[in-house]
């Protein structure tokens, strides 16, 4: 069982950045890969960013390609999103995830962290 823990969000004015970090225990960190999802109020879930095993292959959504960055150290068993250049519509809580495809569907992350709010004011 792998238990994920969030930190890193707060309150961030547009134009500001954030570093999120998600810490993992329980398992064997590097068998997994990393997401990262978010969900604004009155919205769904969203695939955000995610990053192989080794941390040589990433893929972004859209919206956040160029401003955000996900990486990981597996040697500190901790997996990171930094996001540069924030804007309102970057408001949401953020949820790092672990799981076996390297996948931007969230039903193929197995365990989820807690969540950390993220926002951003304009």
């Amino acid at each position: 069982q792998v238990q994920l823990v969030e930190s890193g969000g707060g309150l961030v004015q547009a134009g500001g950045s954030l570093r999120l970090s998600c810490a993992a225990s329980g398992g064997t960190f590097s068998s997994y890969v990393m997401g990262w999802f978010r969900q604004a109020p009155g919205k769904e879930r969203e695939f955000v960013a995610t990053i192989n095993w080794s941390g040589g292959s990433t893929v972004y959504t859209g919206s956040v390609k160029g401003r955000f960055t996900i990486s990981r150290d597996n040697a500190k068993n901790t997996a990171y999103l930094q996001m540069n250049s924030l804007g309102p519509e970057d408001t949401a809580v953020y949820y790092c995830a672990a799981g076996r495809f390297f996948d931007g569907s969230d039903y193929k992350y197995n365990y989820w962290g807690q969540g950390t709010q993220v926002t951003v004011s304009s």
